[in-house]
């Protein structure tokens, strides 16, 4: 993809914006709560894409943490433009932040993992509940849910919400 990208075939932009450009969206969103200004950073990352294509490494994780990186740092920059300095900024900032981590770790999860969180966190189901809905062991409910919870924390482990952070994440 990034071979054709930087043989300027927009056809492989076109493929791109439609495997991905709800991701985008979705984590900008989460994020800014605005849809002009979501619009505006998922249309960003694209162009970045397009202009720069070569600023996506491979070796340094897939094409979906790469575009997911980009909104979530676009994002987070224009946010914190809108929200200026003040005291309360740095938190609702951080939140909105770990919030769109959150979603993108439960989007990327595998399949088992996230079936068994959202059977939990949305019928109230204990782990024996999960077990039997899905027809796995409990043993096995307990341990998908406590990976699936194990990753969900991760949203918060980034200070400050910023870019390096999460760029980090993808990466290592």
């Amino acid at each position: 993809m990034r071979r054709r990208l930087e043989r300027g075939e927009a056809a492989a932009l076109a493929e791109l914006y439609d495997r991905f450009a709800s991701l985008a969206y979705g984590i900008a969103q989460r994020v800014l709560s605005d849809e002009d200004a979501t619009a505006r950073v998922t249309r960003e990352v694209f162009g970045r894409i397009w202009a720069t294509p070569d600023s996506f490494d491979p070796e340094q994780g897939p094409m979906r943490s790469w575009i997911a990186d980009e909104a979530h740092r676009l994002a987070v920059a224009r946010l914190r433009r809108r929200e200026g300095t003040g005291a309360g900024s740095a938190e609702r900032i951080r939140t909105a932040s770990t919030l769109a981590r959150a979603d993108y770790i439960v989007t990327a999860m595998p399949a088992p993992l996230r079936e068994a969180l959202e059977l939990a966190r949305g019928g109230r189901t204990d782990y024996r509940e999960v077990a039997r809905e899905l027809g796995i062991s409990d043993a096995e409910a307990r341990r998908r849910l406590r990976l699936g919870l194990q990753l969900l924390s991760s949203a918060a482990t980034y200070p400050d919400g910023g870019a390096d952070d999460v760029r980090r994440e993808h990466r290592g």
